[in-house]
């Protein structure tokens, strides 16, 4: 059952066990208040274990730079934005992935990576540059990104 963002009234619900908890659903609600006033869509997220968008995020990950996801998935979001396929997976380590993935021809196609306030970089995302951003649902925000070479 879908479970609609509050970003409002900022819920912990669905990432309990994440150690950065209320830090991760600032983040959630951040991203869920951005697809409701660019599109005046309902952000609504589903357990992620064994979704078809988490299989999809992940064969991007490992095909396009061989990165892995140690920390396990807890929550995916796809947003019926029109002419883009656009996934989000919210990581118990306080990771949040989307796959922007325009439709059109020559459209864009990118992997985003947010990471919630105090935690880590990730091992596997070592390699990346962080830029820093405020938010008032989630405090700082950590943010890198690559561009989609192949065709998902």
């Amino acid at each position: 059952m879908p479970h609609v963002i509050d970003f409002v009234n900022v819920s912990t619900s669905g990432l309990e066990s994440s150690p950065v908890a209320p830090a991760l659903a600032g983040l959630r609600a951040n991203e869920a208040r951005y697809i409701h006033n660019k599109y005046k869509l309902d952000f609504a997220t589903v357990p992620a274990e064994g979704t078809e968008t988490l299989a999809w995020v992940t064969k991007i990950l490992a095909d396009e730079r061989g990165i892995v996801i140690d920390s396990p998935a807890l929550e995916v979001a796809e947003p019926p934005v029109p002419g883009i396929r656009w996934a989000y997976v919210f990581y118990e380590s306080g990771l949040s992935i989307n796959v922007l993935y325009e439709l059109a021809e020559g459209g864009k196609h990118a992997v985003g990576f947010k990471l919630s306030d105090g935690m880590e970089v990730p091992e596997e995302l070592g390699s990346f540059k962080f830029a820093r951003q405020k938010s008032k649902l989630a405090g700082t925000i950590r943010g890198s990104y690559f561009v989609i070479k192949g065709e998902y």
